[in-house]
């Protein structure tokens, strides 16, 4: 599904194989190539969901499955990934079709979803070469960011019959709550200031805008670019925590990426690309998002807080994982470190607004 470089895949992790004869049994009849044989590599980057890319003769698929080990109640649900994924492909383009569903988990040890592959540039630490030789690469790379999401945000959830995706009554709310109660199913530690922040968002929550998809997830290297050409979105990805509510919701996630507020990320060893030369600016992003949908962002500081805090909820979950030995992937070691200084932003933030 990915690319950054020439090569995208590579062997599965140590731990993370799949039963391939027991695969291939299951999908054999199902999906074409199947009688010629698999054959799996895996897509390497992200830290939740495991990607894998199956060959099946000259056919290739992408295969979705939860992490091994116990894992965090209503999270990476394949099932529900794959049915947002069903119904949302018709109406945006940039979600990838899904294929087939398998909820039986005896087949590779979890429910699984397949999908069709997409191929193009997916930016994470370097700008590959074909698009660093554009003089202007980062502003439209910027330019498509901000459509993109624009145009997800502007799909008509009523007309398309996609409401029943997400409850937008009381959706602010309910992501406040739900992501506290992540937050204190993962704590390793006391945190006051986390719980500082959670009571300030418990207390502030805005009126609901205007409902719409909300990819929940929505940031640089979850995009997909067609290969030679920056003003083209060739995938979105990662549709695990889509559903549909206040898309503020999404804004306030996507600036914690674009424009990281954690020392961890700016101070880091692995460069945030988006803080390069000719990129938007966070507020560049804000004006070209809110020209284009013409909605109203008084609410923004808010749900930027909202991000800051789910972002360290989010990285609180993987390194728990990491924490407890359920999972041996050493790049989550240090994760505890970011945690502590998004919390020490989100607080100054709420600090500063009070």
């Amino acid at each position: 599904m990915r690319s950054e470089g020439l090569k995208d895949t590579a062997p599965v992790r140590p731990g993370e194989e799949l039963d391939l004869e027991a695969l291939a049994r299951y999908l054999q009849g199902k999906l074409e190539g199947i009688e010629n044989g698999l054959a799996l590599e895996q897509f390497p980057g992200g830290h939740s969901n495991l990607t894998y890319l199956l060959r099946a003769g000259d056919h290739e698929y992408v295969l979705r499955r939860a992490p091994f080990g116990p894992v965090a109640p209503r999270a990476h649900d394949m099932a529900r990934e794959y049915r947002v994924l069903r119904a949302v492909h018709p109406h945006f383009p940039a979600a990838p079709k899904p294929l087939l569903l398998c909820e039986d988990s005896s087949v590779i040890g979890a429910v699984f979803y397949l999908m069709e592959r997409r191929r193009g540039v997916v930016l994470r630490s370097s700008i590959p070469p074909e698009f660093a030789v554009l003089p202007d690469y980062a502003r439209r790379l910027s330019q498509a960011f901000v459509h993109c999401l624009v145009d997800l945000h502007g799909v008509d959830v009523e007309a398309h019959g996609l409401v029943a995706l997400g409850k937008p009554e009381g959706f602010i709310e309910r992501q406040v709550r739900g992501w506290a109660d992540r937050w204190r199913r993962a704590q390793t530690e006391e945190k006051p200031e986390m719980e500082a922040v959670v009571r300030y968002l418990e207390t502030h929550i805005p009126a609901e805008g205007q409902p719409a998809l909300v990819h929940n997830d929505f940031k640089l290297d979850n995009l997909m670019f067609r290969p030679g050409n920056p003003d083209q979105v060739e995938a979105v990805l990662d549709w695990e925590m889509a559903t549909v509510g206040d898309p503020l919701v999404d804004l306030g996630l996507t600036l914690c990426y674009w424009d990281p507020p954690d020392a961890e990320i700016v101070a880091g060893p692995v460069p945030c690309l988006t803080r390069g030369p000719g990129w938007y600016t966070r507020q560049q992003l804000i004006e070209a998002y809110a020209q284009r949908t013409g909605r109203n962002l008084e609410a923004l500081p808010f749900h930027e807080i909202l991000g800051m805090f789910k972002l360290a909820v989010i990285i609180q979950q993987i390194y728990y994982r990491w924490f407890k030995g359920q999972t041996r992937d050493e790049r989550f070691a240090q994760f505890h470190l970011r945690v502590d200084s998004l919390v020490r932003a989100a607080w100054e933030r709420v600090q500063q607004l009070a």
